[in-house]
């Protein structure tokens, strides 16, 4: 297994040319500890390897347990990082790592999702010692909002605004990825299919569009005004989730918020209805509610099978990130220029970023155009 996962590593970092050149160009990094809380999946690997072997003492821990690869977090581990996350950990685990990390004394910090600066925020409201951080990069829009509202302790760099994650990872390669990882995880196709996307920024915008180029009939819920204007004029038809959930085929959430699909959505759905999450939050489903009230089955892996009043609903991946959990997420060509504009951002936090006073910052066009 493990001879598997490094020949697999390698075939990743050898169509990552633009990571390697942007790891290649950050200065040395001796002294710095960077704690990154981020999805621990193959693709990580080649840029957390590079700033170890620049010098960088980095503490992992995850954004998301369900989408960790225990070889990764193995592999990173005998190469220096320090880290405690595993698939599936239980949320007292996950809830304990983001201690450790600070305990261990971070210098910098990378997110997904803003876990270690709200739990730093958290002790600071408390009066507990905390380390002194330096500068933190962020890379997704919960995070962003979640950093929206605290004063942070010092400067944050956000990147996931920047118009190549926008319009690349965001609008095109997560609705890409997810509707390959629905066709490979349960066998079948969208045609025939009426599909409902809930929620149309980027990353809905793009599940919308894939979804209608693999042959479904496609609908769009949206609360905000404006977005929902923006997918009228984009040709779908905007429609009331609570009334299309009765006839909906397949539900995609991709909002980033909590309790999108709740237990009455979930009551009103007919038999047989495929539900899926692809935002970075994993409670955008009342999951608790079928916990709760409906017999599980799984039928195929990542296909869990809930019994409801009656009827069998298919939550895919457990209302866990689906593309991440079950499949691969963003190709290795794609997620190069990401992890590239990431490898950027953290020279620019340990350099020019550290200087700037505290706030919310968008990474600076001359951070990380260089890295495309």
């Amino acid at each position: 297994m493990y001879q598997d996962f490094q020949a697999e590593l390698s075939w990743a970092s050898l169509h990552m040319p633009r990571t390697r050149e942007a790891i290649s160009s950050l200065p040395s990094l001796d002294g710095i500890r960077l704690a990154c809380n981020m999805h621990l999946d193959l693709k990580m690997a080649p840029l957390v390897e590079g700033l170890l072997f620049r010098g960088c003492e980095v503490f992992l821990t995850t954004c998301n347990p369900t989408t960790v690869q225990d070889d990764v977090v193995k592999y990173l581990v005998d190469k220096g990082a320090t880290a405690h996350a595993w698939r599936d950990m239980s949320n007292a685990d996950w809830s304990d790592s983001f201690d450790k990390a600070l305990a261990w004394q971070p210098t910098h910090l990378c997110e997904m999702g803003a876990d270690l600066t709200t739990r730093l925020h958290e002790k600071v409201q408390t009066n507990e010692a905390v380390p002194s951080i330096v500068a933190g990069l962020e890379a997704t829009g919960s995070g962003i909002t979640r950093l929206n509202g605290m004063q942070p302790e010092y400067p944050i760099f956000n990147w996931d605004d920047l118009p190549v994650k926008e319009g690349l990872h965001n609008r095109h390669m997560v609705g890409l990825s997810a509707w390959q990882t629905f066709f490979q995880t349960t066998h079948l196709t969208l045609h025939e299919k009426v599909v409902v996307v809930i929620g149309y920024g980027l990353v809905g915008q793009g599940v919308a569009a894939s979804a209608k180029a693999f042959g479904a009939q496609v609908q769009v819920a949206e609360l905000d005004p404006a977005r929902a204007l923006q997918a009228k004029y984009d040709g779908w038809p905007v429609v009331d989730l609570g009334i299309a959930v009765k006839d909906a085929d397949v539900i995609a959430t991709a909002t980033g918020g909590y309790g999108v699909v709740s237990a009455k959505h979930l009551d009103a759905m007919k038999e047989g209805t495929f539900i899926l999450n692809v935002g970075h939050v994993a409670q955008e489903i009342d999951v608790p509610y079928l916990k709760e009230h409906a017999a599980h089955s799984e039928p195929m892996p990542y296909v869990n099978a809930y019994t409801l009043n009656g009827k069998t609903l298919f939550l895919l991946a457990d209302g866990s990130m689906f593309n991440l959990t079950a499949g691969y997420g963003d190709s290795l060509n794609a997620f190069d220029v990401t992890l590239a504009v990431m490898a950027a951002g953290i020279g620019h936090i340990v350099g020019e970023g550290s200087t700037h006073q505290n706030g919310l910052y968008l990474l600076p066009e001359k951070a990380w155009k260089a890295a495309l």
